[in-house]
């Protein structure tokens, strides 16, 4: 893998992620968009198994990625998904 792959990979997984903590898709729907040849990559920052990626540090993640490309609309979402969560573990 090369240098332009990893960074492709990257991108992929921080969608991923935005389209799972948005709940926009589910772990399924994206592994049923994977074409024959690529199933063995399902590119997330997290597992998938353990958490939903609704945690400060992943959403924190996710957010700093969109910045670097300037999508803030993504951005403000995450940021309004982190407060509602954050909120309901200190409740």
């Amino acid at each position: 893998m090369d240098f332009l792959e990893d960074i492709e990979l990257y991108n992929k997984a921080m969608d991923n992620a935005y389209e799972i903590i948005t709940k926009k898709k589910t772990i399924d729907d994206i592994y049923y968009e994977l074409e024959a040849d690529t199933l063995n990559e399902y590119p997330l920052p997290f597992d998938p198994v353990t958490e939903d990626g609704r945690t400060d540090d992943v959403i924190d993640m996710v957010i700093e990625h969109f910045i670097s490309i300037e999508e803030y609309e993504k951005c403000a979402e995450l940021v309004k998904i982190k407060e509602i969560c954050s909120k309901t573990l200190t409740e």
